[in-house]
């Protein structure tokens, strides 16, 4: 019995001798039909890829690897978009400012934070010292500036361990799933579970270092669950779009697929979380170094000088106000480049 073919008429406008997309038509065609039409056969031996196939296969890149022509890619959008953000650009100088201060306090500060006089303590503003002076007669505006040094560190060290232990644990999670991910998510509930000002005044209490490192090491540790678990769900959501199924079809390699096509289109979630996260981290350390269990003394933080002005909030307030000041607003400003960075990246808020 013949194989069954019928009859494929070719467009006017197109040679009857012109190859077909294949992934357009869906069939498989053969030349010498009746009077010179192609054929189509009804069963399908092998499934052939379009050149847009294998476009989108390499993460819709041109050849070269750069964005296709006349193109413009998800962080070119979100740069395009951040730049005219009022929210991003207010927040993003501030932080740059804290930022600057914390790693150089001397362009703006030349006192010495731990000298003090016990003469002028707890003493109003005067010319020199635009904060006053704290309880060992201290200057406030000195204390505040330096301060600025370990917040910012806590915070940015933290959330980077915390992104990175989180992103690789949650990502392998989410790509390969089965046995592994169950194991994740069940360790992940574990930390869940823990309070983290609880935890905090229990592993904290035991470490004797008032350096930033303990809880530096503390946030991580109950920090990594949250990003794990954007970071398994944005992996799940782009491992099944067409792109990474064609890269698949061929033949890629695991890891290619992972760095190429999935982290570069997976990060974006864990990017936000993390930039609000920073701030929350901050306010973290402030917490527990006002309860006596995070950094100590001679460490100069923010904690720290809320924690001993609060005695005499009413006697001199202006101790208790500028710490606290400078906390709000580093918090702030971090919350604040997190929600225009989420904004920019997230399509549905377009």
């Amino acid at each position: 019995m013949p194989e069954p073919y019928e009859p494929l008429e070719a467009p006017p406008d197109t040679p009857s001798d012109r190859p077909v997309d294949l992934a357009a038509t869906g069939t498989a065609t053969l030349e010498g039909g009746p009077r010179g039409r192609p054929w189509r056969r009804l069963t399908l031996p092998r499934l052939r890829l379009s050149l847009a196939a294998r476009r989108a296969a390499a993460g819709g890149a041109a050849p070269g690897g750069g964005p296709a022509p006349g193109s413009r890619g998800l962080w070119s959008d979100a740069w395009h978009d951040l730049r005219r953000n009022p929210v991003f650009v207010v927040s993003a100088l501030v932080i740059l400012f804290l930022v600057t201060i914390a790693v150089w306090p001397q362009l703006i500060a030349d006192g010495n934070p731990y000298q003090g006089n016990l003469a002028k303590a707890q003493d109003g503003p005067a010319p020199g010292h635009p904060f006053g002076f704290d309880l060992q007669g201290r200057d406030v505006y000195t204390r505040t500036v330096y301060g600025a040094r370990a917040s910012i560190t806590v915070g940015i060290c933290a959330t980077a361990g915390a992104a990175l232990l989180g992103s690789v644990l949650g990502g392998l999670a989410g790509f390969f799933g089965g046995w592994w991910d169950s194991l994740l998510s069940r360790i992940a509930d574990v930390f869940f579970g823990i309070p983290i000002l609880l935890g905090g005044l229990v592993f904290l209490s035991v470490v004797t270092s008032g350096s930033v490192w303990p809880v530096v090491g503390f946030i991580v540790l109950l920090g990594w669950p949250q990003i794990s678990r954007i970071a398994r769900g944005s992996v799940v959501t782009v491992k099944q779009q067409d792109y990474v199924l064609a890269a698949r079809t061929l033949g890629a390699g695991n890891g290619r697929m992972l760095l190429r096509h999935i982290a570069p289109n997976a990060v974006a979630p864990v990017i936000v979380v993390a930039t609000i996260a920073l701030g929350t981290y901050i306010a973290l350390e402030a917490t527990l170094s006002f309860l006596g269990v995070g950094l100590k003394p001679p460490t100069v933080s923010w904690g720290i000088d809320i924690s001993s002005a609060s005695t005499q909030i009413r006697n001199a307030p202006h101790m208790l106000l500028w710490p606290a000041a400078a906390l709000s607003i580093t918090v702030l400003a971090f919350i604040m480049l997190g929600d225009a960075v989420r904004d920019a990246l997230d399509p549905k808020l377009r």
